[in-house]
């Protein structure tokens, strides 16, 4: 695209490098590029890469940085690292600036529904409207809105054709909007229509069952939930949810508890045992998924965020998700996905605002602090997430989830004592059967291996490998250990065999293998092992380190040097590995191995008798 083709004059080229672009972007809008066009960018299109701004700095001049391009500039950069915030104000610049730019407009929509600020989006989005652009973030904003003014005529007045969210969204929209209108059986035709699609048909038939429901027609929703073997009330844990309820409201809570078992077994967390407890009790449970046409609309928008979740971009899925929790504030599950998707793309303030969303008194309060104490972790913030968890435990003390999160934090923190205090009462809950508990088990031998309790260590470690015999894990930690120990050699050789056949492309896994061979004196035998781990892991000071001790022992002493010198280029200096020690590596550079060996009173090295 040139700038004549914009209505501006075109302008000398300037030169500059993807590095170049990608500082300026974060830095800088003095430097800008022509803007594009009034064609609409799709929203998956959103994230491209920075490196794309470089073809468009070469096609224009240097402007000013209150121009229009450098507040799109900055707006583009934003949105690549998914700040939806400065995304939201530098597109709010640009398009004081051009207001008929319908590039601009759709991010702006889209930044601010990212944020879950509908009426904030909605004046945008309405003008796209008006002009008759096609988008489908604005369609989602603007149909979003009008369920959340219930109003329903507009909702069917519109036109599909050319504001289109998808088949799917527009069909289901419709069909609680005759809901809304107190039409059920236009409500029904229009869902079973939608069911005639192609791939649809289970979201017909559960947004359908969900709305003979909200209008008391129980027996109805029942019918569909039941048939094909109760199949749709397995297909999701709110869909199982509303069979229970739906079955508590026509008297059958012993049914209503079947289900549950049978969809999610005996482990409930707390929300399904505050389920299973008032089932027990003779309560008759409240149906609330989906009660008012506002709430069904909101379970349209969630449910296709919830089958997107793990498919599509997670900047896409969340449109649907903010629009479920716009439009049911207490549709819980659509603000934990939503704060999940801020977790996974960066936004751990947004994410952990959002967490904050959920009441204390709500159920589903303790998923949403195991969420927030996540977010705060990977926020680099573990102290504030160890407090979540320890409160968590105090109020939650039957909940194993809590106690293996906090025993895991305990454990990337190095407080290994207080992680086998966790993991002890995470194993106490678990059930025995359990196909995770190897896991727990694993952990807690690692944590007692670093405080040198290795007698405890080998008793999980063995009681892991019984309950999943052949997890590489287990193998390679035990089989390595053991040969550090210089305990049982010819097992933890034939352990650690065993790990890289059953993951031959884990660095970690093969440099084991390496390693144990050279500790075992076959030194021949361990340079292609090690040599495949720096191919699998080239930048890992620890496994570069090992090839270069594995050299030295076989006599290339030139290529030895060479990878302890890239070992030392890679390693941390604030956070130095203790087997890549950067200060052992650079005497073994001064005096060579044999030396440093000597002077740290190991034996020499020695080749195994049977090496080839």
């Amino acid at each position: 695209m040139t700038q004549e083709l914009m209505g501006r004059p075109a302008g000398r080229p300037i030169a500059v490098s993807g590095a170049e672009v990608y500082a300026l972007l974060r830095t800088k809008t003095d430097l800008v590029p022509t803007l594009l066009g009034s064609t609409l960018v799709p929203v998956s299109f959103l994230r491209t890469l920075t490196c794309a701004a470089a073809l468009l700095l070469s096609t224009g001049p240097v402007v000013q940085a209150d121009g229009l391009a450098g507040a799109y500039l900055a707006g583009r950069a934003a949105t690549y690292d998914s700040d939806f915030a400065a995304s939201a104000r530098y597109y709010t610049r640009a398009l004081v600036r051009d207001p008929q730019n319908a590039t601009l407009m759709e991010n702006l929509v889209y930044a601010q529904l990212a944020l879950g600020d509908v009426k904030a989006a909605l004046p945008v989005a309405q003008r796209m409207w008006e002009q008759g652009l096609r988008s489908q973030v604005a369609n989602i904003v603007m149909a979003g809105n009008m369920a959340l003014q219930e109003d329903y005529a507009g909702l069917l007045a519109r036109d599909s054709a050319q504001f289109e969210i998808s088949a799917l969204v527009d069909g289901l929209l419709d069909a609680w909007a005759h809901m809304g209108q107190g039409t059920v059986s236009r409500a029904m035709e229009q869902f079973d229509k939608v069911a005639e699609q192609d791939g649809l048909r289970f979201f017909a038939m559960y947004h359908k069952a969900l709305a003979l429901a909200s209008v008391g027609d129980y027996e109805g929703a029942e019918e569909l939930f039941a048939a094909n073997g109760g199949q749709l009330g397995r297909s999701s844990r709110r869909a199982a949810i509303a069979r229970v309820q739906i079955l508590s409201q026509l008297e059958q809570n012993d049914a209503a508890l079947e289900v549950l078992v049978d969809s999610f077994g005996a482990g409930f967390d707390p929300a399904l045992t505050d389920l299973a407890d008032r089932l027990a009790a003779g309560e008759t449970v409240r149906f609330d998924i989906a009660a008012t046409p506002r709430q069904g609309m909101a379970e349209v928008f969630y449910s296709l965020g919830q089958a997107l979740s793990g498919e599509a971009a997670n900047d896409y899925v969340l449109m649907y998700a903010r629009m479920a929790s716009v439009l049911s504030p207490d549709h819980v599950d659509a603000v934990l996905l939503s704060a999940s998707l801020l977790d996974q793309l960066g936004r751990y303030e947004l994410s952990v605002a959002t967490y904050r969303q959920v009441r204390r008194d709500h159920p589903d309060f303790h998923a949403a602090e195991l969420g927030r104490a996540e977010a705060l972790r990977r926020a680099a913030n573990p102290e504030a997430a160890r407090e979540v968890l320890e409160q968590l435990a105090r109020d939650f003390p039957e909940h194993l989830a809590v106690h293996v999160d906090l025993g895991d934090l305990m454990r990337q923190q190095e407080d290994y004592k207080g992680a086998v205090a966790a993991y002890d009462r995470a194993l106490d809950l678990s059930d025995a059967e359990s196909p995770n508990r190897w896991f727990l088990l694993y952990a807690r031998a690692i944590c007692n291996e670093r405080l040198k309790n290795w007698e405890s260590a080998e008793t999980d470690f063995r009681a892991a490998l019984e309950l999943d015999p052949d997890q590489p894990q287990v193998l390679n930690y035990l089989g390595y250990s053991l040969v550090e120990r210089e305990e049982k050699l010819d097992e933890a050789l034939s352990m650690i065999e065993r790990a890289v056949s059953a993951r031959p492309d884990s660095g970690y896994i093969v440099d084991s293998l390496g390693w144990v061979l050279y500790r075992l004196g076959r030194y021949s035998d361990a340079v292609g092992h090690m040599e495949r781990a720096v191919e699998l892991m080239p930048v890992d000071p620890v496994v570069n380190d090992h090839l270069g001790d594995v050299y030295w022992a076989v006599g290339r002493r030139l290529e030895a040097e060479f990878q302890w010198r890239r070992a030392l280029s890679f390693v941390d200096p604030e956070a130095a590995d203790a087997e890549a020690d950067p200060v052992r590596i650079r005497r073994k550079l001064e005096v060579g191995l044999d030396l440093v060996l000597s002077e740290e009173g190991a034996p020499p090295l020695q080749v195994a008798n049977d090496d080839s």
